[in-house]
Order: C-alpha cells, then sequence, then structure tokens
C-alpha cells in the first residue's frame, strides 16, 4: 500500500482538535480541583477519582501528542522518498492515535463514576437535613 504525503496531513486537524478537547478536561478538572470541597462525606472517593482523572488525560495527551509527532516524522519519511519507513511510521502514529482514544474513553467513565460519588454526597447532605 502507498501512502502520499497528504494522507498523514489529513490526520493534522483531527490530532488537533483532540489535544484541544484534551486539553480543556484538563482545565476543567484543575479547577473543580482548585476548588474541592473537603468537608464532603466521600472526600477520600472524590480524591482517589480525581487522582484517576488526571492520569489517564496525562496518558491521553502524552499520546496524542505522540500520535501528531509520528505524523509529522512520517510525512518527512515520506517526503525523503523512504515510502516503507514512512508507512510504518505513520501505522504506529494510528496505533498512538487508537491509545489516546480508549484513554479518553476510560476517562469519561470515571468522570461518570465521580458524578455518581458527588450525587451520593448530596444524598447523605439531603438525609441529614430531614
Amino acid at each position: 500500500m502507498t501512502i502520499t504525503l497528504t494522507t498523514p496531513a489529513m490526520l493534522f486537524p483531527a490530532i488537533s482538535l483532540l489535544l484541544l478537547a484534551y486539553t480543556n478536561r484538563f482545565v476543567t478538572l484543575a479547577s473543580i480541583i482548585r476548588n474541592f470541597d473537603d468537608n464532603s462525606a466521600n472526600t477520600h472517593k472524590q480524591i482517589a477519582n480525581l487522582r484517576q482523572r488526571v492520569q489517564l488525560i496525562k496518558r491521553m495527551q502524552e499520546a496524542g501528542v505522540g500520535s501528531f509527532f509520528l505524523c509529522v516524522l512520517s510525512m518527512l519519511a515520506i517526503y525523503l522518498q523512504y515510502q516503507a519507513i514512512g508507512s510504518w511510521i505513520f501505522g504506529t502514529s494510528l496505533i498512538l492515535l487508537l491509545w489516546s482514544l480508549w484513554q479518553s474513553v476510560l476517562e469519561i467513565r470515571i468522570s461518570l463514576e465521580a458524578l455518581d460519588v458527588h450525587l451520593e454526597g448530596l444524598d447523605l447532605k439531603a438525609t441529614r437535613k430531614k
């Protein structure tokens, strides 16, 4: 299979938008951590959840940047007429992109668990007021 110079270039907008979305997630999570209310009954669950999410976002961003880097490297290899090497590098960049997306799915699932933990805390507060 022959890959032209434009094939890896087509991923540039997708990877850039993905990295922007990951950065927004990170900024939101950082804001949550900075404004964290440590007076709730389920503080330990929330902290554990936040730590997990921070680690996943870090891995998502690393894999996304790695994918972007390899995508550029594959374009360079193809430009320099190293077609086979460029194809392998591009394939590796796609694998890193898939890994990044999988980490994103895991982070979303943990984020939903965080909402459940928060709702549990609200339930406890409502029960105490009654």
